[in-house]
């Protein structure tokens, strides 16, 4: 039989045909392997020592020097901005909403905290994500302060995310804890990760949203939503 050539050029020897499995051999399946997967959680966390030495290496494969002068600081800054950026790991966002107020006269009206400005960060290239969140309930016995519906966005915004993950997880997280008659959340942001690399398109904004509850199943709350943040009825998204 004729040699072929390897994906450098060289000539290489044809591998021996094998014989062709009895049927009992081609039917088994594969012995399964063990995960060896774990939560990060389980995982155990650099040092900062280790945090910063990291900092450096990445220093150096941009081939600039982390001994000079300018740069000699700045693992240690960008270790202290990374705990700043990513803080939302270190905070419970149930535990967020576990003081409530049930005082409220009977107030079954929508409520809505709209315009909450967030920074986050992509989980793929780990460049900023800058937006603002919208986020109504429809309280059915009890509320919660308005400043901690700001601390849930941060809470999942000071992770690594993306938009569409983050979105759900305000929405159920605000559903799961007060068990209102309905959420709605909307999210718009800007992405560098296409603004400057990549496609290099900047003034593009993604637009995400979840309805759970009244506002998924009533078109006319939807749309009462949409106007209170500046949406025009039309454009609210249309289920069943």
């Amino acid at each position: 039989m004729l040699d072929e050539r390897d994906t450098d050029g060289a000539w290489m020897p044809t591998p021996s045909i094998e014989p062709a499995a009895s049927p009992a051999q081609s039917t088994a399946k594969p012995p399964r392997q063990a995960k060896t997967t774990k939560a990060a959680k389980d995982l155990p966390r650099p040092t900062r020592k280790e945090a910063e030495a990291a900092v450096r290496t990445l220093l150096r494969w941009t081939g600039d020097d982390p001994t000079r002068e300018g740069l000699r600081d700045t693992p240690r800054r960008v270790v202290r901005a990374y705990e700043e950026f990513f803080a939302g790991y270190d905070v419970d966002p149930k535990a967020l909403l576990a003081r409530t107020f049930e005082e409220v006269e009977g107030y079954d009206e929508m409520i809505v905290l709209r315009d909450v400005r967030f920074e986050s960060y992509c989980e793929h290239h780990m460049v900023p994500i800058i937006g603002r969140a919208h986020v109504a309930y429809l309280p059915r016995h009890r509320v919660v302060g308005i400043s901690k519906l700001a601390r849930l966005v941060d809470a999942y915004a000071k992770r690594l995310q993306i938009q569409e993950k983050m979105t759900v997880q305000i929405a159920d997280t605000l559903q799961e804890v007060l068990q209102p008659k309905g959420v709605a959340v909307v999210i718009e942001a800007a992405h560098q990760c296409m603004t400057t690399r990549g496609v290099h398109k900047p003034g593009v904004a993604m637009i995400t949203s979840r309805m759970l509850g009244a506002f998924r199943e009533n078109a006319t709350t939807r749309r009462e939503f949409f106007a209170l943040v500046g949406g025009a009825g039309a454009q609210a998204p249309i289920y069943g």
